[in-house]
Order: C-alpha cells, then structure tokens, then sequence
C-alpha cells in the first residue's frame, strides 16, 4: 500500500477516498514543522505539502521513495518543480476548485479598495474624523472604468465575468493573445503590458509566478499607472517589489491597492500596515470551508488518478 504524508491538518472528510486506498500519516492539530517533514519523508511515496510549506531539493532528496508531489493550492512556486522532474517525480496542482474563490476575492478587493470600504470602516469604528459632505473623503466608482489584468487564464477570466457584470471595461495582457471567441465573451482588448499599466483604472496581476514573473512589478511600472489606479494582487506576493509598492502608495503615484499576498508572507512590510488607502487580507482567495474541502478533493482526484487513472489529473510537469 502506498503511503501518503499530508503536512497540513486538514478535515477528513473531504479525504475518505484516501484512506482504505492509502496509508496516510497526517497530523491533528497542527502544521508539520520542516525537520518533522524531513525526519519522516523517506518512508512515503506521496508528500501533499501546504502551498505555504517549502518542498525544496532537501526535501525532493530525502524523499527517496517519492513518486508524487501533489500540492493543495493553485500556485505551486513552493515546489521545485524543475528538480521534481529531473528526480521523475510528478507534481499536480488544483487550479480548478481555486479558480471562482480567487476571482470572487480580487473582485471584493477591487470594489473595497476604490470605494474606500476599509477606510470608511477604520474611522467610523475609531471615531476619527470623516468628512460626510458631498465632496468629502470620496471613493472611485467601478461602472464605466477598465479593468486591466495581467495574465488571463481561468482566474482571469473569471474576475473578467465578474468586472463585465458591473460594467467595466476589460483589457488584458497574456504571454500568448487568446483566442477570439474567448476575447468577445468578455469584449476583452488585448493591449501590450506598457498599455495596460498605462490605461487601465484597476490593475489585477492574475499571472503564475515563475522565474520570470518575480518582481514583475516594481517602482518603473508603478510610474506607468495613473495617479488614480487601483492596484489589486491575488496571484503571488514575489511577483510585486512590495517597498516600491508602498512608496507608490504613500506618494500617491498610485490611488489604492488591494493584497491578499506578500512577498515574505506571513510578514508584511512595515510601511503597508499603516497606510489608508491599502486593503490587506490573509492570503485568504480560498478561505472558507466549503472551499477548502473542495480544493482537498480535487487534491483527492489527483492521486487516485495518478495511481488508477479514474480522474482527472493536473499535472504542472
């Protein structure tokens, strides 16, 4: 029987196809800690790492067994996924389940963000001043303006539905155009990143992290953007020079932002915690339970695929 290590505490139910079928070591209460992960992954033929959790080559090599990386979330930037595949280890993710959760998030960002939702929240709950006059402490509207996204795959696409429902304009940047019939479902312009950064009102970076992507955005770009956009990050924290972003913000290059992710997450950058016109979540795109038991079945699907081919399987290599 093949034996699976789960690093996470997760619920079982969503699990029940893997017991019976699989030996599986998962702990009750508490995340793995690193060298826990390294004193046991010899014995296991699948490791399911956390997207948070580091599977780096320490741990590709102490897993000598190892057939299958399958890693609960979307972005997989926490795996090695290049020496996997020299180790002929498979790695899947789990882009479906994470698509609309992800989508619905950048879109509340968005909405609070330009309307100033936190703000108004802060200093109503602290009694600070607040200007209720006509003219007073105003937000941006969203119906009429353009979304800009940065990278259109399946989270794109559907923050694009939600945008389009609101009366938005869409323009987009991807490595390759897509196809015609996907532009008019969503009457979506392709534009080159210059003009995206340069014309679009909201801002969605949306793009896997890769070596490529990482500081994809920074102080340049932000100087490309209009002193009244809205930056919105619910892809991956290294992608964004959050110091740049910050001085953006407090300069008022840029007009708001909204994070749900950071580059040395769980830390997040000093200046950003106390600035007004930024909107912070916990790396909370997939945060609630129906979700998550969603994402740990499509995780499920994944190994008994792998091993009998009765599903599906998302592999990344």
């Amino acid at each position: 029987m093949k034996k699976i290590l789960i690093t996470t505490a997760l619920n079982r139910e969503p699990l029940a196809e893997l017991f019976g079928k699989f030996e599986v070591f998962m702990p009750q209460d508490k995340d793995m800690k690193r060298d826990q992960v390294l004193e046991m992954i010899s014995d296991y033929e699948v490791l399911i790492p956390n997207f948070s959790f580091s599977t780096d080559k320490e741990i590709i090599n102490r897993g000598v067994n190892l057939e299958l990386i399958s890693n609960y979330g979307v972005g997989y930037n926490n795996i090695d996924v290049e020496y996997a595949t020299c180790k002929g280890i498979v790695v899947t993710n789990i882009p479906r389940t994470t698509c609309e959760p992800t989508a619905e998030l950048a879109f509340a960002l968005l909405l609070a963000a330009g309307r100033r939702i936190g703000y108004y929240d802060r200093k109503l709950r602290e009694h600070r001043a607040i200007d209720w006059g006509v003219y007073g402490d105003t937000g941006l509207p969203v119906f009429g303006k353009t979304l800009g996204i940065i990278g259109m795959g399946r989270i794109g696409q559907a923050l694009a539905r939600r945008a389009v429902a609101s009366g938005m304009n869409v323009i987009y940047h991807n490595r390759t155009r897509l196809s015609r019939e996907i532009e008019e479902r969503y009457g979506a312009t392709y534009v080159s990143f210059d003009e995206l950064l340069r014309t679009a009102d909201y801002i969605s970076l949306n793009a896997p992290s890769t070596p490529e992507t990482i500081k994809l955005i920074g102080e340049k770009e932000f100087l490309k953007m209009k002193p009244t956009a809205v930056f919105i990050n619910t892809a991956r924290g290294n992608m964004v020079d959050e110091k740049a972003l910050a001085q953006a913000l407090k300069e008022e290059k840029i007009w708001a932002a909204g994070l749900d992710v950071y580059e040395h997450e769980p830390k997040i950058s000093p200046e950003l915690l106390v600035l007004e016109n930024v909107v912070l979540t916990p790396h909370a795109g997939t945060k609630t339970i129906e979700d998550r038991h969603r994402m740990a079945e499509e995780m499920v699907h994944n190994i008994i695929g792998f091993y009998e081919g009765k599903y599906e399987v998302s592999r990344v290599n």
